[in-house]
């Protein structure tokens, strides 16, 4: 008997081991898979309504037949978080590198919010989305095809109207935690 209880002590002890190793790897995969708390901007109230207010201001400045175009891509929602995320770093860093500062806004806020949107991109990079990655990748290169296509000012005008979709992408995947959970319920 005593013997007996030893084998299912040691049984139990190995199946103990391989359950914290289980859970260990399946926890390490979730954080893994998605940045969580990010970039301060992007849970700061005054950011959204600075992005909103820059995108109206742009969109009101559209010529009537660029209102039915769209530069940036619809995600698919199947699609990694992670991946979505960076993507949109990506996309993110090219507005801040070609597209705002050839806005001309009359916003007093719009010096603030290129400092934020500056922060995010930054702490993008930093929490592990290599933007060079998806520099090349189908949406990026679609985006940019997109805006080469229009005229300069218009191009820049139909892109600052579509920041309030870049940044709501960015907080829909690289921020909020139950974005993982969403994908996996579809």
């Amino acid at each position: 008997m005593k013997l007996q209880n030893s084998a299912i002590a040691s049984c139990l002890h190995s199946a103990a081991a391989a359950l914290a190793v289980l859970f260990l790897v399946c926890w390490t995969e979730q954080v893994v898979s998605k940045p969580v708390h990010l970039s301060p901007p992007l849970k700061d109230s005054k950011m959204h309504k600075d992005v909103m207010e820059v995108s109206h201001e742009a969109q009101r400045k559209e010529l009537e037949e660029d209102t039915s175009i769209r530069l940036m891509p619809r995600v698919n929602r199947t699609q990694n978080h992670m991946e979505i995320c960076c993507l949109h770093a990506n996309i993110l860093n090219f507005y801040l590198n070609n597209i705002l500062h050839k806005y001309s806004s009359e916003h007093p806020n719009m010096d603030r919010l290129k400092t934020n949107l500056n922060r995010v991109s930054e702490d993008l990079q930093t929490q592990g989305c290599n933007l060079t990655h998806y520099h090349d990748h189908r949406h990026t290169v679609e985006f940019r095809r997109k805006l080469e296509r229009m005229e300069d000012q218009r191009g820049i005008n139909k892109a600052v109207g579509e920041t309030y979709i870049l940044f709501t992408y960015i907080h829909d995947y690289c921020m909020e935690p139950k974005a993982a959970t969403d994908v996996s319920k579809n």
